[in-house]
């Protein structure tokens, strides 16, 4: 009956969560026959339930600490939702029993053994620890008989940790009124004679007779002892600790020896092992978070950023990881704010049901920005902390660069930051600096190969590539790949003609097509033009190279578009660094850097996480420009977090500079890649930029603002609302229903924004919220909040712009008529040239990531509103080959 209904909980947590079983680990040390039997009886046990039951078996030499390093392991695996160490331990070193069963975590302690688990017993906390599988076994066989134990006097013989101990408790805590006896109980037949229930486990072969047994008692007999028997082929045979056969004239119910409770302890362990998944699932389903928020104590004037960030105590970070669903063997702490989040979490998450995909991109901008970051954070501060929404934000890192300039940095602002705004907008946990070393070791072996090649014969550099150890040559992985490519399918270095080691050490790098620059994260006008190679060692092989800031580098593009260490890794494999006098491309494959790249980078592929003001989670990862790269956070951030918000929750992410720009590439680039769909975009607009939009004098940062954007003027807004209108057309055209924030500033009248809702809700939008999150937290975004909502309940009918096999110019033309309003393109001669050299290379069917002012829809910052009817000239076009685009120049940018 146990195991039937322990099958049908197996199938209904199947059902519920596909790919879920039960995990159970039992820890053997040694090899002792009776240890094997028992373990065998339960591997089967578990089989035929549908647990996975896994079996650990450590030599007789193993160590106190082997089995306690074992012990650890199973701790922290997920996989493992019960487990048992096998008593008594055989081994030939001193083992302490006690501390190796008080090191199994308390939660998975299916055996009840440990002191925690005893202690919770013996206070009558039955409901938070697990029973030893025996007197929980013995309890299930008395509940069986129908005969109610509350009232009953109950005597236990036996007073061991197994089961005499816990057995006493067990029953107590059943409201019967229990006896302990033992082998030094003087009146053990008289208090037998009391008992209605009658535990034995004295380990002393039919030590109880039947004629001490109280008429109608109900008699559990936990005893297993040999006794000899000359009739039985062994010479002995298992007898209990009761004379079953007069006892059970006298008893209503006995249990046999073997075959009573020996199957039904089995069946308990599996019974615990059930009950300890059906928790973890409780604890760590998706959709079921418990989280504590912060209250905001909101103050007027608002104060400064830094002040307001520094005001507020985070959360433990651990907490944060563990309120959302991680496993503490997911979270790799740096400090107590921040940490990074193992790719095994997507794993384990993968038949989840993902969340609702929110992205937030904005109007066309002035220099001084309209908040996107501010709106992303405000936005879920009101999802979670106030309408109680499982929401993560998805964030980009900031680079050192802005951070550091004009524009600061990237936490958000006034009552919606991520925190510590410090940690955010520094080095965080080293993503940009593993960049920047991985970068600069492309840049490196580019012309440390080029100086090679121009210095050493054939021979010399074959000798360097593949040298001989101990006698012996060998091809590297990287090496035979790169033979493949250039059609040489050997495997035996020794086995090349010199036509093959000749095309096999010669890049032979056209040095005027270097498109691979080293970086730094700080802005140095100083090193955007630079001369390389002076020292006299390089022997005169110099030339002109430059600088770029890390956050350009293509692998930060790589890192925002991967979805895993492998794909990263072929993704860097892929990078581009220049072509070969012949034409044909070189990458960082060639150079055979691909596996130190990777291992660079292998931390830095892990998301961050971090927290709001208001104690929601939110990872930061990746932070790639929105002009020349697709100016969206990590692919990897956005799938872990929208399976641990659950069905029901939200991400919400940004995309960098206006509509135009970032929310495009997260379309037509992003989601092409990752698979994602989007259910909403937040698309947010200020009266201020509104203005600007329709005629109003220049924005300039540092500058006072003129007085047309501190007075009411609802004919400049309305007119400037031009350009708000194009920005929800582009928005609908990819089939995605769209809510505007309007981002109120203290300048801003009534009139002005609930202009700027009705010509919104006009434009086709889904709906248009006035917001004040800036000066009030989540709360000030709670109609956002509830419109997003809304709107993520309507049919998203996502669509891509472009289909990538269309000829790269025609891509470009449908991105500049759609998406910007231009009526045709011009290629210059040398963007030209690229589109029919990337074609040739293959490259032609990769999607296209416009890199043009943010400041208009066209090529001309200073084109403001929705200009139409423009020719929008193409300067060049360039290919990030290993993040997967082309980015064509538009204009002077």
């Amino acid at each position: 009956q146990v195991r039937e209904r322990l099958k049908k909980q197996v199938v209904e947590m199947r059902d519920k969560f596909p790919g879920f079983r039960p995990g159970l680990a039992i820890l053997q040390v040694g090899n002792r026959d009776d240890s094997n039997l028992y373990i065998n009886m339960k591997l089967k046990a578990a089989a035929e339930i549908g647990i996975s039951a896994n079996h650990i078996k450590l030599p007789n030499t193993a160590t106190e600490a082997d089995v306690l390093k074992c012990i650890a392991s199973l701790n922290g695996d997920p996989a493992v939702h019960g487990f048992i160490v096998q008593l008594p331990l055989d081994s030939d070193k001193p083992i302490n029993t006690e501390k190796i069963t008080n090191a199994v975590a308390p939660e998975k302690d299916v055996d009840g053994l440990s002191s925690i688990n005893a202690g919770k017993l013996s206070r009558g906390d039955l409901g938070d620890c697990f029973i030893p599988c025996t007197p929980k076994g013995c309890m299930e066989l008395i509940k069986q008989t129908g005969v109610q134990v509350a009232g009953k006097r109950a005597v236990v013989i036996g007073r061991s940790k197994i089961v005499g101990a816990p057995m006493h408790d067990l029953l107590l805590w059943n409201h019967a009124t229990v006896t302990t006896c033992h082998s030094k109980t003087s009146t053990l037949a008289e208090e037998v004679g009391k008992a209605d229930i009658l535990v034995v486990a004295a380990g002393k072969a039919e030590m109880v007779k039947g004629e001490w047994i109280k008429p109608g008692a109900i008699v559990i007999d936990c005893g297993i002892n040999h006794v000899p028997d000359s009739t039985k082929a062994s010479g002995k045979r298992v007898v209990g600790d009761v004379a079953y056969s007069t006892a059970k004239e006298k008893a209503s119910y006995i249990t046999p020896v073997p075959g009573g409770v020996g199957p039904m302890t089995v069946a308990m362990l599996m019974q615990s092992t059930v009950e300890s998944a059906q928790r973890f699932l409780e604890k760590f389903q998706p959709g079921k978070w418990n989280i504590q928020y912060n209250q905001l104590t909101l103050r007027m004037p608002v104060p400064s950023d830094i002040e307001i960030s520094q005001s507020y105590v985070p959360k433990p970070i651990d907490q944060v990881a563990k309120e959302v669903g991680l496993l503490p063997d997911e979270v790799e702490l740096y400090g107590q704010t921040k940490a990074k989040v193992h790719l095994s979490a997507l794993k384990r998450l993968k038949n989840q049901p993902d969340g609702k995909y929110v992205v937030v991109t904005g109007i066309t901008p002035t220099p001084l920005g309209e908040g996107k970051s501010t709106t992303t954070v405000g936005l879920v501060q009101a999802l979670g902390a106030h309408l109680h929404q499982n929401v993560f934000a998805c964030v980009r890192q900031p680079s050192q660069g802005p951070t550091f300039g004009i524009k600061g940095g990237a936490a958000g602002g006034g009552y919606c930051q991520v925190i510590p705004m410090e940690e955010f907008n520094l080095h965080l946990t080293g993503d940009i600096h593993a960049i920047t070393a991985a970068n600069n070791l492309v840049a490196a072996a580019v012309d440390a190969r080029i100086f090679h090649e121009l210095t050493q014969t054939d021979q010399a550099l074959y000798n360097r590539l593949v040298p001989s150890v101990s006698g012996v040559r060998k091809f590297s992985d990287i090496q035979i790949r790169r033979l493949q490519k250039l059609g040489i399918n050997k495997t035996d270095p020794t086995a090349l003609t010199k036509e093959e080691v000749n095309l096999f050490v010669r890049l032979d790098i056209d040095p005027g097509t270097i498109t691979w620059q080293r970086v730094l994260d700080t802005n140095d006008r100083f090193l955007r033009k630079i001369t390389i190679g002076q020292s006299p060692t390089e022997k005169g092989f110099s030339r002109t190279a430059q600088f770029d800031i890390t956050v350009s580098s293509e692998i930060m593009a790589v890192l925002a578009l991967s979805d895993g260490l492998d794909d990263m890794k072929m993704r860097l494999g892929r990078m581009v660094v220049a072509s070969s006098k012949r034409g044909e491309p070189v990458t960082a494959d060639d150079l055979g850097v691909t596996g130190a790249l990777a291992v660079l980078m292998k931390d830095a592929v892990k998301p961050n996480l971090m927290q709001t003001l208001e104690g929601t989670p939110v990872f930061v990862h990746a932070g790639p420009f929105a002009n020349i790269a697709h100016g969206n956070s990590s692919v990897l951030a956005d799938k872990i977090a929208l399976k641990l918000v659950g069905k029901e929750g939200f991400v919400v992410t940004e995309a960098g500079f206006g509509a135009d720009i970032g929310m495009e590439k997260f379309f037509n680039i992003k989601c092409r890649y990752s698979g994602l769909r989007p259910h909403v975009v937040v698309l947010v607009a200020t009266v201020r930029a509104l203005k600007m939009h329709g005629g109003g004098p220049a924005v300039t940062a540092g500058v006072p603002l003129p007085k047309e954007y501190m007075e009411e003027d609802l004919q400049l807004l309305a007119k400037g609302c031009s350009n708000l209108n194009k920005q929800i057309q582009n928005a609908r055209m990819f089939g995605v229903p769209v809510v505007v924030a309007v981002n109120a500033f203290k300048t801003d009248t009534k009139a002005e924004l609930a202009l700027v809702v009705q010509l919104a809700k006009e434009a086709g939008a889904f709906d248009a919220v006035e917001c004040t999150h800036w000066a009030e937290g989540g709360k000030g975004a709670v109609a956002l909040a509830q419109a997003v909502q809304r709107a993520s309940e309507t049919p998203s009918n996502f669509r891509f712009l472009y289909n990538v096999e269309l000829p790269v110019i025609d891509k470009i033309r449908l991105i500049a008529q759609q998406i910007y309003g231009a009526s045709d393109i011009e290629l210059l001669p040398e963007a030209q040239e690229k589109v029919t050299l990337y074609t040739k290379q293959g490259f032609g069917n990769l999607p296209i990531c416009m890199a043009k002012t943010h400041l208009s829809l066209s090529h001309d910052p200073e084109q403001k509103g929705a200009p139409t009817g423009f020719i929008l000239p193409i300067r060049d076009i360039r290919a990030s080959v290993g993040a997967g685009f082309l980015y064509p120049l538009v204009g002077t940018v």
